[in-house]
């Protein structure tokens, strides 16, 4: 099974305001970077974006590293909210779930591949963390 690395961003101007993300995928020495934006939208929306278009680039299952400076998205399966979260018909503690749509995209992705997640500091010395926020930001300029 072929290992790749995933860094994921996402980033918004208002919140909900226009948004863009960025995904990052490295295999064998190899760079591959994926962006886009959104008009209306949100930062979770942006950082789970990003998640789901990276694993759907890959042709084949493979183990994948996921980096990300959002708690949502990595503290989501660390802490295995998400099977809760499926157990309790999308609802958590506070309530209905957002962003369910993407979150069942996600799930579908994650179940063809091995992933590990890592959460990251946001804006701070990840070259390729700060490198995806650079992207997303300059999405959000693209947007019309």
């Amino acid at each position: 099974m072929k290992e790749v690395v995933l860094y994921t961003d996402g980033a918004c101007s208002g919140n909900p305001g226009k948004g863009g993300w960025c995904a990052i995928l490295m295999y064998n020495g190899k760079e591959k970077i994926l962006s886009g934006g959104e008009k209306e939208t949100t930062n979770n929306r942006m950082e789970l974006t990003a998640v789901i278009n990276g694993l759907s680039a890959l042709k084949e299952s493979c183990l994948v590293n996921v980096y990300s400076d959002s708690a949502y998205v990595v503290n989501a399966f660390i802490n295995k909210w998400i099977d809760k979260w499926k157990i309790n018909g999308w609802k958590s503690s506070k309530g209905q779930v957002l962003n369910i749509d993407l979150w069942q995209k996600l799930l579908f992705l994650t179940e063809k591949h091995e992933i590990k997640w890592f959460k990251v500091k946001g804006h701070a010395d990840n070259k390729f963390n700060n490198k995806c926020d650079q992207y997303a930001r300059e999405e959000i300029n693209n947007v019309d």
